[in-house]
């Protein structure tokens, strides 16, 4: 296994934190991305350099905030001045936001929109260039098992947000297949444990349109029933810890040895089905105008 420069964006909690660190003991130099790690994220970024430290690891706190271009290319030229490259980048900054789809100002899903999506787009002009460069690198994309699987309502910006993601993770890896780039889509299913996903949602902007829909009619109280059904279909064990192993053993993986997609979901809602029909669907098509060869990266 040879040691890989990686940058983990979201970083401070969640399934970007478990990401940085178990990286990080694998032997690998592990850039720990988050936003304002002067203050909101301070402590986050004392414990990981503690750790890095105390284990004799190297897994580096780094300022990055998707949503801004500047602190993007800001982040990445101070990983290649360190560390001369970018091997692996890791796209799991998100944000999740709770309530009915109404009740959400455009703002709002712009904003989700931002995050999820469009912060990987900046990572990615600011990246490629390098690993293009080199013809290597690979880009592991966390997506969601709500863009194929079963879905509560009450969550209508993240799993729009989340499919947009996935969408763009598929087109971009058959357009860098021909640079030598891989793509590996991780699809993590529902936790309810081990995340701030719900502890750090967003909520509807319009409190009148959010009261019509939960005080009143039909709707009366849904969102607490939505949580309630929602976290029962969760086994109690489980544990997101697995998901950063399974990103782990891609990064350690061989070249072309890397899977497209892998999937990790205790609540077992069917985006496994989902995506293995889409995924094929989309893999025929490509073979069908002769554009096979984008399925598989080119070795350079």
């Amino acid at each position: 296994m040879s040691k890989k420069i990686a940058l983990v964006t979201g970083s401070s909690s969640g399934f970007g934190r478990l990401t940085a660190e178990a990286l990080a003991r694998a032997g690998h130099t592990v850039y720990a991305s988050m936003r304002d790690i002067a203050g909101r994220n301070a402590r986050n970024a004392a414990q990981m350099a503690e750790l890095s430290g105390k284990e004799d690891i190297d897994l580096r706190p780094l300022e990055l905030d998707v949503q801004f271009e500047a602190s993007v290319n800001e982040a990445t030229e101070k990983i290649i001045a360190e560390s001369g490259r970018i091997d692996v980048v890791v796209h799991n900054a998100g944000h999740m936001m709770f309530g009915p789809a109404e009740a959400f100002t455009p703002e709002q899903f712009a904003q989700q929109y931002d995050v999820n999506v469009l912060g990987t787009q900046r990572v990615n002009r600011a990246v490629l260039p390098h690993m293009r460069k080199r013809r290597e690198g690979l880009l592991v994309w966390v997506s969601s098992s709500s863009s194929a699987g079963g879905t509560p309502p009450y969550l209508s910006p993240y799993f729009a947000a989340k499919a947009a993601m996935d969408s763009l993770a598929v087109q971009y890896a058959r357009e860098l297949s021909r640079w030598g780039i891989e793509t590996t889509i991780v699809v993590p299913g529902a936790f309810t444990k081990g995340t701030n996903h719900f502890a750090h949602s967003g909520s509807p902007a319009d409190e009148i349109r959010l009261t019509e829909y939960e005080a009143n009619g039909p709707y009366a109280g849904f969102g607490a029933k939505v949580q309630e059904v929602f976290a029962a279909i969760v086994p109690d064990d489980a544990d997101p810890a697995p998901v950063a192993g399974m990103i782990v053993d891609v990064v350690n993986a061989p070249f072309g040895q890397r899977p497209f997609r892998i999937h990790y979901d205790p609540a077992e809602d069917g985006a496994n089905v989902g995506f293995a029909v889409l995924d094929r669907l989309r893999a025929e098509m490509l073979h069908r105008v002769g554009l096979g060869d984008l399925l598989k990266p080119a070795k350079a």
